[in-house]
């Protein structure tokens, strides 16, 4: 069992750091700038409280559906620091909320991963949000280096 990061190693983390860059990077016009980098990552903190209050069902909205790609987009440059390859996610999601996210490398799938109920993406705390993305980058890269030929085409 793990020990339970905190949220300032969670906010040391590298993924960390790269998704409040993608999220800095969606601010054109510097509305976000007095805003700490927690109150940013806030609308990924989804604990069981709110999990509760969203229905079972029902269908993501935009803004869930850009965190989800801002999530993996972090995940992807992640890996590409690692490894110096480039990796490119896709998301295809089913307006009920389910569907899939891949991430290559050349013809390499360094992550492939089913999302169900999409509508209630989130994370129970920082730490979690950091765990789940390093572990994810971990995984992609370690694919990388064990299929290069693959990634590199």
């Amino acid at each position: 069992m793990t020990e339970a990061i905190t949220a300032d190693a969670a906010l040391d983390s590298l993924f960390v750091k790269e998704l409040v860059k993608q999220l800095r990077a969606q601010d054109t016009h510097g509305v976000w700038d007095g805003k700490s980098d927690l109150k940013l990552l806030e609308p990924f903190i989804v604990d069981k409280a709110k999990r509760r209050e969203i229905p079972i069902m029902g269908d993501p909205d935009p803004e869930t559906l850009w965190r989800i790609e801002l999530f993996y987009n972090a995940v992807a440059l992640s890996i590409e620091r690692e490894t110096k390859v480039m990796v490119s996610p896709m998301m295809k999601m089913h307006h009920e909320g389910f569907g899939r996210m891949i991430l290559s490398a050349g013809r390499l799938i360094v992550i492939n991963k089913h999302m169900r109920d999409a509508h209630r993406f989130g994370f129970d705390n920082l730490g979690k949000l950091a765990e789940e993305g390093d572990k994810l980058v971990g995984a992609g890269a370690e694919m990388i280096r064990k299929y290069p030929d693959v990634a590199n085409l």
